[in-house]
């Protein structure tokens, strides 16, 4: 189901209309978080990042948290999903209607479109084999020209870069920035274990409420993971490799093509510190979710 400015309808009903600038520019910011026992998973770190991005492109979010949280509850509770399903939710706010002109109109409101689904169910063998992973030759936007931490409508950039990395016949891809650092991969944080250090890139990406979890968790548990700068030709290096995100959870790479025809291979299934890593952020995602079982949206 779809619920735009308050009118919720099946997804393949909705429409909004072609002179909203989300559509025109991209303009526009977004979220994406899943439930666990019906209870929404960062969900006040994702109203958090949202805010972060509107006061990064200068947009005045026209609608209060709360207003936005009760209409995402209404739109989980119209898709007839129980507390046993775990769902995936999108919220997205465009800067409104007006003139076809690149310069907002002060006068417009925001509108906001929630999308919620089934979570996706991923292919098993990305989880008992791993997934591959393939450096496309597009390369990160500069952070100067548009801030990764800016969650927008406009995704060409990765979507050009996933699209080069599947034409090497690989599933994800991985961008690097115009100097050679690892930035992400197309949606979602990218880590290492290089000398026997887990490390993830701290610059040049979006600020993943996973990857936070995983580094909050890890620092509580004496375990050394860390964020920093990441030169591809550390990779070599590397010993183990995967990806982190709301939907993909904690993600094994078996694979990755650094250059044509020149691959890492990795420890399929994950090797021991993947594997470390799953469990802390197994421990972390129930520690939540004990601690916020009232947010659920089937909760009296």
């Amino acid at each position: 189901m779809t619920n735009i400015d308050g009118n919720i309808v099946p997804t393949d009903q909705a429409a909004v209309p072609v002179l909203d600038r989300g559509f025109l520019y991209g303009d526009s910011i977004y979220e994406v978080f899943r439930t666990y026992r019906g209870i929404p998973l960062f969900m006040e770190e994702h109203f958090e990042r949202l805010e972060n991005s509107a006061k990064l492109v200068q947009m005045k979010i026209s609608q209060s948290r709360e207003e936005l949280t009760q209409e995402i509850k209404r739109t989980v509770l119209a898709t007839g999903a129980t507390a046993a399903d775990n769902v995936y939710v999108r919220y997205q706010i465009t800067r409104g209607e007006g003139p076809i002109d690149l310069h907002p109109d002060k006068r417009e409101k925001t509108r906001y479109v929630i999308i919620v689904t089934p979570l996706r169910a991923w292919n098993p063998k990305h989880y008992s084999v791993g997934m591959s992973m393939a450096i496309p030759s597009v390369r990160r936007n500069p952070v100067n020209a548009l801030d990764p931490n800016i969650k927008g409508g406009n995704y060409l950039n990765n979507v050009i870069a996933v699209m080069q990395a599947r034409k090497k016949g690989a599933d994800e891809s991985l961008i690097l920035n115009a100097e050679g650092y690892v930035t992400e991969a197309s949606n979602s944080n990218v880590w290492f274990v290089i000398n026997d250090e887990v490390v993830t890139p701290g610059t040049g990406n979006l600020r993943g409420l996973t990857k936070a979890a995983i580094l909050s968790g890890c620092a509580e548990r004496g375990i050394n993971a860390s964020e920093r700068q990441i030169h591809c030709e550390e990779l070599a290096s590397a010993t183990e490799c995967f990806v982190t995100s709301a939907t993909r959870e904690v993600m094994p790479v078996y694979c990755l093509e650094v250059l044509e025809g020149e691959f890492l291979d990795f420890p399929r299934g994950g090797g021991d510190r993947t594997r470390e890593i799953q469990a802390v952020y197994r421990e972390v995602v129930e520690e939540y979710l004990d601690a916020h079982s009232s947010d659920s949206f089937f909760a009296n």
